[in-house]
């Protein structure tokens, strides 16, 4: 079973992001994906500093273990001024060794499509050597009704996220990981062997 890690980058509670990330990783669940949440506003991720050189502390750790247990991920922010949330952009600096080899997926919550955005998020995950779905999903809080739920083309791309990112995230994640034990030095995992 894939390991689905949603990374909700609103710092407002009850966020649209959120709720956009939960429905993705349903429909993962609904694939057969295992799946958890990563509210950045909950999470209270420190300011990034050089690796080596950060303090203990609660949130990080936390994230820490999600992002180490995470084998596909997908990141939804809102439109800040037509980037990604300072949150997101903190959490990418964290955690960009991590993303080599793995699955992304991109959700913005904007009024208008979002597409900068989700460049900006696909940019950086690139240069951290992770995949990227060749789609992401504009949304924006007048699609959901008041009980959290959502029934128009955001809602069947939602679920096309969830389906894609368990199959394509499998194969990657697959082939990732015997390139990673095999003896071959001419693939892109050699360099990440211990």
């Amino acid at each position: 079973m894939l390991k689905v890690l949603g990374v909700s980058g609103s710092m407002r509670d009850g966020s649209v992001s959120a709720r956009a990330t939960k429905i993705i990783l349903q429909a993962a669940q609904s694939h057969g994906a295992q799946t958890r949440l990563l509210d950045l506003h909950e999470a209270d991720l420190p300011m990034f500093r050089e690796r080596g050189n950060q303090a203990e502390h609660a949130g990080r750790n936390a994230a820490d273990e999600a992002v180490n247990w995470a084998q596909a991920f997908v990141l939804v922010s809102p439109d800040y001024h037509g980037s990604m949330s300072g949150a997101m952009k903190n959490f990418l600096d964290h955690y960009w060794k991590e993303f080599a080899g793995s699955l992304f997926a991109y959700g913005c919550v904007s009024g208008e499509k979002g597409l900068t955005v989700m460049d900006q998020m696909r940019t950086a995950v690139r240069q951290c050597y992770g995949w990227s779905l060749p789609y992401g999903l504009s949304t924006q809080r007048a699609d959901f009704h008041e009980d959290g739920t959502i029934e128009n083309a955001a809602a069947q791309r939602m679920e096309m996220i969830g389906r894609d990112l368990v199959v394509y995230g499998t194969l990657i994640h697959t082939q990732f990981s015997r390139d990673l034990e095999s003896d071959e030095h001419d693939t892109f995992a050699a360099r990440y062997r211990a």
